[in-house]
């Protein structure tokens, strides 16, 4: 098979990780009650039961690791070879062979105990040996920790790796950082390859070595301009030294950036270094523009004159350029291309409130004002009215529109007098019928509060006495019946029993709150020591 999927590769776990999965697995999956009443028999099933399967977890989770990962013998000598460059094939088979060798130590771990514990004759003797047997496993998990953390470390790069057929005919595109093959490969497919102004763009190297087994055409591509940062000499050294691993494929050199520089603008002495790709049979072969492009062009220089770009505007004018977005506005008035218009005014959009019909709704409502001036609407008879008469006025409308509260204290005379004057409004004479009257019913008002309120504390304390024997007890009150009754005591014994439960939680009771990982912390707790395992 030539196609290789690397994705499905299972999951390296850590020595620890290993470890914390088996032993868990193990209790959880097996019986956890015994008994020293129980026959020695049924004991010893009890703990060989336990190693058996604590030996198979181990043995499946090693076996699907090692089938998982490739065999460079098996694989096509592209990957094989990839791999070697990548992950070097001798440390990848020596950690392959050390997982494989505490497979087997693990297997034979667990047959030694499992014909000991035949020999065990009570509970505590058996009990030691399933210990025994878990701890040695446990040991050669962990000094494979090396091993382990190496495999998952290839087997998250064999992921990254893309998916290759060795078999399918394909385009090898070589040559230096930044001489244009990722722009090659966007402008002949649809793949959108990063394209950056400087080297290193490209974020992943293979060996050429391995790309050696495939069935593919070689393009090399130079960069004739050297803005590549590698000068024409140690361009062509790169061909020469890759040349051979090529041999039998077709090759091809690409000249890019002729743009920039034309290789009959070199000195003769670079000049000399493209014939001799020539002298190798390697054909030079001018670019290639279809006939159908060409007469296109032609009719488009005829028809009509090339329209400046801004780009040409911008070289004509140097220093001086100043780009205008707005000259190409197409507007009603052209004076008005370049005013200053606001998108956002008070936290509002303008755009929002412009009416084309502004203006005319504007000439009505002149017009509309115009006619109630002249009908006189606006005349107004109070204007001889003198000051004091509007002050006067506005007093006595607040006064008049004023609505106190029942519950807000009375106003004396003296109050209304500080009020008055703060209004504006002087009472020059206090001797008057009216403001004595009013002086009388503020001290009559105060002798009647006073009154009131000794004889509500009469009231109050004569209720106090006498409530006592009529008012029902607290449990009783807001209860019509019997049946609401009975059922407010149920609740209230409910609520009382959550109070209780929650009451015992502390450090020493042994209480999982989340009972997902029991079993991490419930179990056989004897022999003095509360360890799951």
């Amino acid at each position: 098979m030539s196609h290789y999927n690397f994705k499905k590769i299972t999951v390296v776990p850590t020595a620890k990780d290993f470890v914390d999965i088996v032993l868990s697995k193990t209790q959880r999956k097996t019986p956890t009650v015994i008994h020293r009443h129980y026959k020695i028999s049924r004991i010893r099933q009890f703990y060989t039961r336990k190693i058996k399967f604590a030996q198979q977890s181990f043995h499946d989770k090693l076996t699907m690791i090692i089938t998982d990962f490739p065999k460079l013998e098996d694989v096509h000598p592209f990957y094989a070879d990839l791999m070697n460059v990548l992950y070097d094939k001798d440390h990848f088979k020596l950690a392959l062979g050390q997982i494989n060798t505490a497979r087997h130590l693990i297997d034979n771990v667990s047959k030694d105990y499992v014909r000991l514990m035949k020999y065990a004759d009570s509970l505590y003797r058996c009990k030691q040996l399933k210990k025994a047997s878990l701890g040695r496993m446990c040991t050669i998990m962990k000094r494979q920790k090396q091993s382990l953390e190496y495999l998952e470390q290839v087997r998250q790069h064999l992921s990254r790796l893309p998916t290759i057929d060795p078999n399918t005919r394909t385009l090898l595109i070589c040559g230096f950082p930044n001489v244009g093959k990722s722009s090659f490969i966007n402008k002949i497919t649809r793949a959108d390859v990063e394209v950056q102004p400087y080297a290193f763009t490209t974020k992943s190297l293979f060996a050429i070595t391995a790309l050696a087994h495939l069935r593919a055409a070689v393009l090399y591509v130079m960069d004739v301009s050297e803005q590549c940062g590698h000068s024409i000499e140690q361009q062509v050294s790169l061909f020469n030294n890759i040349k051979p691993l090529f041999a039998n494929k077709p090759l091809m050199v690409a000249v890019n950036k002729i743009d920039v520089l034309k290789i009959e603008d070199l000195p003769q002495d670079k000049q000399d270094l493209f014939k001799g790709f020539e002298e190798d049979d390697i054909p030079e072969r001018p670019a290639f523009i279809p006939e159908a492009v060409l007469k296109k062009r032609q009719a488009m220089e005829i028809e009509r004159e090339k329209r400046k770009t801004e780009r040409d505007i911008e070289l004509e004018e140097g220093d001086d350029y100043i780009l205008d977005l707005r000259k190409t506005w197409d507007l009603h008035k052209p004076e008005e291309k370049y005013d200053v218009i606001p998108e956002i005014w008070e936290g509002h959009n303008v755009a929002d409130f412009i009416d084309p019909d502004i203006m005319e709704k504007l000439d009505a409502l002149e017009r509309e004002e115009e006619l109630r001036e002249k009908a006189g609407y606006y005349n107004n008879d109070d204007s001889e009215e003198d000051e004091d008469t509007k002050v006067m006025r506005k007093t006595a409308f607040k006064v008049q529109r004023s609505r106190v509260p029942r519950t807000a204290k009375k106003i004396a005379a003296k109050d209304m007098e500080e009020s008055m004057a703060e209004l504006g409004v002087e009472i020059e004479d206090k001797s008057s019928t009216h403001y004595s009257k009013l002086r009388e019913r503020g001290a009559s008002q105060r002798s009647a509060s006073r009154v009131a309120v000794k004889r509500k504390r009469e009231v109050s304390e004569n209720r106090s006495r006498t409530r006592s024997a009529s008012k029902t007890t607290r449990d009783k009150s807001g209860i019509r019946d019997e049946p609401m009754a009975k059922k407010v005591k149920k609740i209230a014994r409910k609520a009382q029993f959550g109070f209780n439960q929650e009451a015992r939680k502390g450090e020493a009771d042994r209480r999982v709150l989340d009972m997902k990982p029991k079993h991490l912390f419930s179990g056989k707790r004897g022999m003095g020591k509360t360890d799951r395992r």
